[in-house]
């Protein structure tokens, strides 16, 4: 509906100015635009009870009957005097006329001190029903504090913005951005020195490893740290590799020389072998000639004996010969072995810190890809604090009517009914990028500054 006495008292005081536009035909234009500017301006809605409005009702003289009573959610409250009746979708104004004229048909029997009872009519103009609470309104989105706000009469959107806190433009609960911006570059500097450091020490596996290293060196100093902090770095793993090439090189040519040695070693073992066993052939054949002699006369048993003890003794000095001989060949055979284990345990040693590394490496660049974005977030929120908050709010009242569910379009200044959803919507014009730390991250790979010469 639209209210048509207010349309002509404009009508009337835009006739005001007749004399000033003058004529007749003047007044009629003002009069015929006055009511036209009234039409196409709705009146304000009035609030109709709902589920979740408690109403007050009292009785002058009766302070007993004084009792406050929830709108239940069929619609309905219920009264001592008045049992159960629907009051939704009724109007204050309707609501307190229905339960003023229900009472009237009633008698109230009312007991006094001395136990006798008086019955009593009560007057309609006796009986108020007010509404004393409203259903709470809801706020959310670009606050501080979004959630449930009591209703309080003719309040407004800026009112609910104001009681939630305020805005909040990226609803990031920090104490303090700027505090958090310092924080978090140090954090990212921190990672980032890490990612250096364990950028070179793959550069360095790989290396020792034999693989190609070319693009591991052009990005060694290519990350954004200090350029003295990375070469430093570099220089480091550098230093690390050739001890550790010299290194398994200075055991690797112990081994070898412990082999050169067994080798000569066995060389004339073999020969000393070979000479007693030459020498323990004689000392038997001899033994054999002595007997014989013995066994004929003509020799006696002194000289016997003496054959006997010197073919023991040869035959003592051939086993102890063979037994260091094949002493010396099984250390040959363990320094061998060792030259050959060397490499290979060398190598699966260096790939499983390889893969470790990696592994970090990968850590480290997903907290970096972390951290750059929070640090982004921050930093807005930062300049969203030293220039304030230049754009207007998006306002959208979502609102159950007797028409069903109604979004809309608000201002700070729009008024509230209960029960009302306000979401609020702060539009900023920074911008940002959230690749730039996946691009720094990547683009680490493919630049090519002269790392490699620093890093050798």
């Amino acid at each position: 509906m639209f209210n048509l006495r207010l349309c002509l008292r404009k009508a009337l005081l835009l006739s005001g100015l007749s004399p000033c536009l003058g004529g007749l035909f003047n007044v009629r234009a003002l009069l015929l635009a006055g009511v036209l500017f009234c039409l196409v301006t709705p009146t304000k809605a009035e609030y109709r009870l709902h589920a979740g409005d408690v109403i007050e009702i009292s009785v002058a003289r009766l302070s007993e009957l004084k009792q406050r009573v929830p709108v239940q959610i069929d619609g309905t409250i219920s009264y001592p005097l008045l049992g159960t009746i629907p009051v939704a979708d009724l109007l204050p104004a309707e609501m307190q006329a229905k339960v003023q004229a229900t009472l009237a048909t009633k008698v109230y029997r009312q007991r006094m001190a001395d136990g006798r009872e008086n019955s009593l009519a009560i007057d309609p103009d006796e009986v108020t029903a007010t509404v004393v609470e409203y259903r709470p309104i809801y706020v959310n989105g670009d606050v501080a504090k979004p959630g449930e706000q009591v209703y309080r009469p003719l309040m407004s959107v800026r009112q609910a913005i104001a009681l939630s806190g305020g805005y909040d433009l990226t609803r990031l609960r920090m104490n303090n951005p700027i505090l958090e911006t310092a924080d978090l570059r140090g954090e990212s500097e921190s990672l980032w020195t890490e990612y250096a450091k364990e950028q070179a020490h793959v550069w360095r596996l790989k290396e020792e490893l034999g693989q190609d290293t070319a693009s591991d060196e052009r990005s060694l100093l290519d990350v954004p740290i200090a350029r003295s902090t990375a070469l430093a770095i570099a220089n480091v793993e550098a230093e690390t590799l050739k001890a550790h090439q010299v290194d398994a090189q200075a055991e690797r040519t112990f081994l070898q020389r412990g082999i050169a040695q067994a080798d000569a070693q066995i060389q004339v073992l073999s020969e000393q072998e070979k000479a007693e066993e030459d020498g323990a052939k004689a000392d038997v054949e001899e033994f054999e000639r002595s007997k014989e002699l013995f066994n004929r006369g003509t020799l006696p048993i002194l000289r016997v004996t003496d054959a006997r003890r010197a073919m023991l003794l040869s035959s003592t000095r051939k086993l102890q010969t063979t037994a260091q001989l094949m002493q010396t060949r099984r250390q040959r055979d363990d320094l061998s072995r060792q030259v050959e284990r060397l490499d290979g345990q060398r190598r699966s040693d260096l790939l499983r810190e390889l893969q470790d590394t990696s592994l970090a490496l990968n850590k480290i660049r997903f907290k970096l890809q972390s951290t750059e974005e929070k640090l982004q977030y921050t930093s807005l929120a930062k300049s969203q604090l030293a220039r304030g908050f230049g754009n207007k709010p998006s306002i959208t009242i979502t609102r159950n009517s007797t028409k069903g569910v109604e979004r809309l379009v608000a201002n700070e200044e729009f008024e509230l009914q209960p029960g009302d959803v306000v979401e609020v919507a702060l539009r900023d014009d920074l911008g940002f990028d959230e690749s730039g730390s996946r691009d720094a991250l990547a683009s680490s790979d493919e630049r090519k500054p002269e790392a490699g010469e620093h890093a050798r």
